[in-house]
């Protein structure tokens, strides 16, 4: 299969469509992938108790189209960074389902040493929409193809006041290892050898590993670890994370069902910025 060249000609370009299903042993296994223990999270990763589904693993599906992206168009696996995420969710998550998922292009940049591809997902089951993602992929060294720069996205501006809800995860050496069992498999994320062929000294952590932790956090504290009661999460990724790393969220409630949200590693490094979530109240 010949790859399409990264050009501003992919815009509108329709992925090819998918099938994915799932059982509960998927949501508790990225449950735990993303820091669910039992002590606070028991019924995300206990059958006997649904389990409820984390409004987050619909990345997982969601992800299928990234990886359409990566099979029809010309770019190579270690130069990829995933610059934006987020998450709308038209339903609670069942336990187990099947959706079609449908991808499409929706922006293409030319950063002159790098390209970003954004990426919009919609999973459909028999009663219609179960939730929508979108994505941006940042493409090293894939830019320079004489497209539009477009605009750098403004950063939101936090309020000027303590967050109204702080929360501390310490990740932990096997959390890549862990995660990338639901089907990021990246070897980015886990071999060595393989982040040195992409520039990096070592193995780091999925980026949608950091937004899964920071959805926990939020829907804990806002949503009183009810799924019914999510919305919507968005996030870009700021800054890698280390095995080890403690992620801080913080979150400053800003409307009604509207919240503000940045995760920080221990050293004050900024992993998670631009974040947002809307939520039933």
């Amino acid at each position: 299969m010949n790859r399409k060249p990264i050009t501003s000609n992919l815009v509108g370009h329709q992925l090819a469509g998918l099938s994915f299903s799932w059982t509960a042993k998927d949501t508790i296994l990225y449950a735990l992938g993303v820091g669910a223990t039992p002590l606070r999270s028991l019924d995300f990763i206990y059958e006997g108790r649904g389990p409820k589904v984390l409004p987050t693993f619909a990345v997982i599906p969601g992800s299928l189209a990234m990886g359409a992206a990566m099979r029809e168009i010309d770019m190579r696996l270690e130069m990829l960074l995933h610059g934006e995420q987020s998450v709308e969710l038209a339903r609670v998550l069942p336990a187990s389902g099947t959706v079609e998922i449908t991808g499409r292009i929706t922006e293409v940049w030319d950063k002159g040493k790098a390209a970003i591809i954004g990426i919009e997902s919609v999973a459909s089951d028999k009663e219609g929409e179960l939730f929508r993602t979108r994505a941006t992929l940042f493409v090293r060294g894939a830019g320079g193809f004489g497209g539009e720069r477009g605009s750098s996205t403004p950063n939101l501006a936090l309020p000027n006041r303590e967050a109204d809800i702080v929360e501390h995860f310490e990740t932990r050496p096997e959390q890549g290892a862990i995660y990338r069992l639901s089907g990021d498999l990246n070897p980015i994320h886990i071999d060595p050898q393989f982040a040195k062929m992409g520039g990096f000294d070592a193995p780091f952590m999925h980026g949608l590993c950091t937004y899964g932790i920071v959805g926990r956090a939020f829907l804990h504290n806002l949503c009183h670890d009810d799924p019914a009661l999510f919305r919507s999460l968005e996030g870009r990724f700021a800054e890698r994370v280390a095995y080890g790393d403690i992620i801080t969220t913080r979150i400053w409630k800003t409307g009604k069902g509207e919240a503000l949200i940045q995760a920080q590693a221990q050293d004050g490094r900024v992993v998670l910025s631009n974040a947002r979530a809307s939520y039933k109240e």
